[in-house]
């Protein structure tokens, strides 16, 4: 049976996943503890450099399986403190890489999560949906593509249904393809782009305001490339800028309601999308320009996603948390 088609798999509550650190909890006992430590860790060499990527290329929109070197997305890290208990949150682009990271830090702090998916990456949203259940929280998974307007709609109101309502909507997915320049760039894509990053993130917000109550939470991931636009992503980096944009606006619109709208502005981060839409020289140097020199891991993201939806940011709307590995943004 396929997993959309079961859709709503019920975690078992208050049963910890691998660092679950749930309150009350003592942290020793938790898997992998040794591990999670609060000495300092030196940032250039905490996760794998460039030299380490690669330059792999996979079939659009790539899974997690089919790559070397696998993301990390906190499974033997991150470790909950209640942050969002018995929140709902939709999570879009959940199966892998940023998404995956959220909902397993979004479980882990106690919410139950329903990730939206393509058809195709239902092996990675099955694997997602098994560290959200780990963790003792439920998991929905609903398979489509968010590019149609009724889908958008259909996915709140199975949230609404299937968790008992929502909290947080954090629109996540996003498409890209690198082109040498904008005479590459079909309408076709560029509808694509436009259609998944903008027309999505606009149908799920107004679908979701009727069941958002005060306290609740909208986060966007735009990018630095909405800053430093690259040429070979001219329209994905139009999108992006459309949705810091859209963020900012929505948040004066939402904040007399009680609603904060937020966005995550990553830098370049290792996930199956990269090397599913850039050329292999791209890749086998992806991250290497940063301060930091090297590409985030997926794990590193996940804190913005907790903060900016947990009531530690109950004075913060209409703003976006920059996690670049250093490279500046205004």
């Amino acid at each position: 049976m396929r997993l959309h088609a079961i859709g709503n798999r019920i975690g078992r509550r208050g049963v910890p996943g691998v660092g679950a650190g749930y309150p009350g909890e003592p942290i020793d006992d938790l898997p992998g503890s040794d591990e999670m430590t609060d000495k300092p860790q030196d940032p250039t060499s905490r996760f794998p450099g460039p030299e380490q990527q690669g330059s792999e290329q996979l079939d659009h929109p790539g899974v997690t399986r089919d790559m070397n070197l696998k993301p990390d997305h906190g499974e033997d890290s991150y470790r909950g403190t209640g942050k969002l208990t018995d929140k709902r949150a939709i999570i879009t682009g959940g199966d892998s890489g940023i998404g995956r990271a959220v909902a397993l830090a979004f479980a882990r702090e106690g919410a139950d999560v329903l990730i939206a998916y393509l058809p195709s990456e239902e092996d990675d949203a099955r694997e997602t949906c098994r560290l959200v259940e780990d963790a003792g929280r439920k998991a929905v998974a609903v398979a489509g593509d968010i590019q149609d307007e009724q889908h958008c709609v259909d996915l709140v109101e199975r949230a609404v249904s299937d968790l008992g309502g929502l909290d947080i909507l954090v629109n996540n997915a996003a498409y890209q393809m690198s082109q040498s320049g904008i005479a590459d760039i079909t309408t076709e894509q560029f509808d694509r782009v436009m259609k998944t990053n903008v027309y999505a993130m606009f149908w799920l917000c107004k679908a979701a305001l009727p069941h958002l109550e005060p306290g609740s939470s909208i986060i966007n991931t735009t990018s630095i490339q909405a800053y430093q636009p690259s040429p070979q992503l001219l329209d994905y980096a139009t999108s992006k800028a459309a949705i810091l944009n859209f963020t900012k606006g929505l948040a004066q619109e939402l904040g007399p309601r009680g609603i904060r709208v937020n966005a995550v502005a990553p830098g370049p981060i290792w996930t199956p999308l990269i090397p599913a839409t850039m050329p292999p020289d791209k890749v086998e140097q992806f991250g290497a320009d940063t301060p930091l020199g090297r590409a985030g891991q997926p794990a590193e993201l996940a804190p913005a996603y907790v903060f900016l939806a947990s009531n530690d940011a109950s004075y913060i709307t209409g703003e976006r948390i920059g996690v670049t590995g250093g490279n500046p943004l205004p």
